[in-house]
């Protein structure tokens, strides 16, 4: 009988013990998991606006199209409003990142803003495509666009009356195209125009008109022609390597005062980094990031 009841305990104390483990394991297991979870990084969500130059319509539609792709609880929204009204814009805090196409003033930084380059960009020269110019040099240019060259046949053309199309005050075009060419202040235009595609527009459609646009907003456009700048194409490797001298940064402009949400800082490093490379490329910019 003692025997039976030995038996009959150890038996007992055998399935307690086993209860026993499986319950620590079942414990092990779930705090495992909850550690696992808890360490899994948040979804990104939220909004990201952007505002500013119009130049970089191509570039910042290929970062935004394809970061949305990669996150997609995150919108990002442009606003062509111009270098001007971008930098404005992320001053008083109407958007979370400007953009710019020329360099902030010493008056802009002084506000707290910041701006980081993610590519250069030419500044072509462009006239009509039946145009029989197609090499100016910078002094030429210059003399064009303050009046003291009028006739294409003074340049090699043939002969007829120039006419000058250019941006608007504020735009980071005109500022880049004034500063290389020295010409602030002092360009006669025919046309003062608010975006890069509507210079491009009026030159196609003016036998005699010259302009100058984004190097990203001519590529493959017909009806133009982009003319040589002393010698030196306006293409990609020219810029990188500075042969092509009418050329300007395009910047993000942030706000030094104000912390960007998670979904805008996640977009910013972004833009910023390697991996976006291949899309300024393809928009025909030339990322500084490589």
């Amino acid at each position: 009988m003692k025997n039976v009841k030995k038996i009959i305990g150890g038996a007992l104390a055998a399935a307690t013990l086993v209860l026993a483990l499986s319950a620590c394991g079942t414990a092990a297991n779930t705090q495992t998991t909850q550690s696992a979870s808890s360490s899994a990084p948040a979804a990104l969500s939220g909004t990201v606006a952007t505002n500013g130059s119009t130049s970089m319509e191509k570039v910042i539609g290929g970062l935004k199209e394809q970061f949305m792709a990669d996150n997609s609880g995150v919108t990002v929204s442009y606003d062509a409003t111009g270098s001007g009204t971008g930098i404005e814009s992320v001053s008083n805090g109407t958007c979370d990142i400007g953009l710019s196409s020329r360099a902030l003033k010493d008056e802009e930084t002084a506000k707290g803003l910041k701006g980081t380059t993610i590519a250069l960009d030419g500044i072509a020269i462009i006239v009509n495509a039946d145009s029989k110019v197609s090499d100016l040099s910078v002094d030429q240019i210059a003399q064009i666009f303050t009046g003291k060259i009028t006739d294409w046949n003074k340049v090699g053309g043939a002969a007829g009356t120039i006419a000058c199309i250019g941006r608007e005050s504020g735009s980071g075009t005109r500022d880049g195209f004034e500063s290389i060419t020295k010409t602030k202040d002092s360009c006669k235009l025919s046309q003062e125009l608010t975006s890069t595609g509507a210079v491009i527009e009026a030159v196609k459609n003016s036998p005699n008109a010259v302009g100058y646009a984004s190097l990203s907003a001519v590529e493959g456009q017909s009806g133009i022609k982009v003319l040589t700048v002393g010698g030196a194409a306006c293409s990609e490797a020219a810029v990188l390597d500075g042969s092509y001298v009418i050329q300007r940064p395009f910047l993000l402009v942030t706000n030094s005062a104000k912390t960007l949400s998670p979904a805008a800082q996640a977009f910013f490093d972004y833009a910023v980094s390697k991996d976006a490379a291949a899309i300024i490329t393809s928009a025909g910019a030339v990322p500084v990031a490589k």
